[in-house]
Protein backbone atom coordinates (compact mmCIF):
# COMPACT_ATOMS: atom_id res chain seq x y z
CA UNK A 1 0.00 0.00 0.00
CA UNK A 2 1.73 3.36 -0.82
CA UNK A 3 2.74 6.02 1.41
CA UNK A 4 -0.42 8.66 1.97
CA UNK A 5 -0.28 10.95 -0.51
CA UNK A 6 -1.52 14.78 -1.01
CA UNK A 7 -5.44 15.48 -0.52
CA UNK A 8 -7.43 14.38 -3.70
CA UNK A 9 -9.78 17.26 -4.93
CA UNK A 10 -13.70 17.21 -3.19
CA UNK A 11 -15.02 17.09 -6.98
CA UNK A 12 -12.65 14.17 -7.83
CA UNK A 13 -14.96 11.40 -5.06
CA UNK A 14 -17.99 9.48 -6.95
CA UNK A 15 -19.95 6.90 -5.29
CA UNK A 16 -21.74 4.08 -6.74
CA UNK A 17 -25.17 4.35 -8.53
CA UNK A 18 -26.26 2.01 -5.73
CA UNK A 19 -25.97 4.42 -3.17
CA UNK A 20 -29.41 6.11 -4.15
CA UNK A 21 -28.34 9.40 -4.38
CA UNK A 22 -27.81 11.58 -1.44
CA UNK A 23 -27.36 8.86 1.29
CA UNK A 24 -24.40 9.06 3.26
CA UNK A 25 -24.46 4.82 3.86
CA UNK A 26 -22.18 4.41 0.92
CA UNK A 27 -18.14 4.42 -0.08
CA UNK A 28 -17.07 6.91 -2.35
CA UNK A 29 -13.86 6.24 -4.91
CA UNK A 30 -11.33 8.76 -6.29
CA UNK A 31 -9.31 7.72 -9.24
CA UNK A 32 -5.88 9.33 -9.86
CA UNK A 33 -3.45 8.10 -12.37
CA UNK A 34 -1.04 6.52 -9.65
CA UNK A 35 -3.34 5.32 -6.81
CA UNK A 36 -7.25 4.74 -6.29
CA UNK A 37 -8.64 6.20 -2.93
CA UNK A 38 -11.67 4.85 -1.47
CA UNK A 39 -13.27 6.50 2.31
CA UNK A 40 -16.39 6.42 3.84
CA UNK A 41 -19.02 8.87 2.92
CA UNK A 42 -19.61 10.07 6.59
CA UNK A 43 -16.00 10.94 6.63
CA UNK A 44 -15.20 13.43 3.67
CA UNK A 45 -12.12 15.34 5.63
CA UNK A 46 -10.07 11.95 4.35
CA UNK A 47 -8.10 11.50 7.07
CA UNK A 48 -9.69 7.65 6.75
CA UNK A 49 -9.22 6.22 3.44
CA UNK A 50 -8.04 3.48 1.54
CA UNK A 51 -5.49 4.20 -0.95
CA UNK A 52 -4.74 1.07 -3.75
CA UNK A 53 -2.80 0.55 -6.66
CA UNK A 54 -5.43 0.64 -9.91
CA UNK A 55 -4.51 -2.91 -10.68
CA UNK A 56 -5.30 -4.01 -7.20
CA UNK A 57 -8.84 -2.27 -6.97
CA UNK A 58 -9.52 -3.13 -10.76
CA UNK A 59 -9.15 -6.77 -9.54
CA UNK A 60 -11.11 -6.22 -6.45
CA UNK A 61 -13.90 -5.13 -9.05
CA UNK A 62 -13.04 -8.59 -11.13
CA UNK A 63 -13.73 -10.47 -8.63
CA UNK A 64 -17.38 -9.04 -7.78
CA UNK A 65 -20.12 -10.85 -9.16
CA UNK A 66 -20.95 -9.47 -12.37
CA UNK A 67 -24.39 -7.27 -11.30
CA UNK A 68 -22.42 -5.67 -8.82
CA UNK A 69 -20.18 -4.38 -10.93
CA UNK A 70 -19.87 -0.65 -11.55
Amino acid sequence: MPVDPEPVPDHSWFKSSYSGGNTTECVEVALTMDDVFIRDSKCPDGRQRVVVRPETWSGFLASLPQQQRP
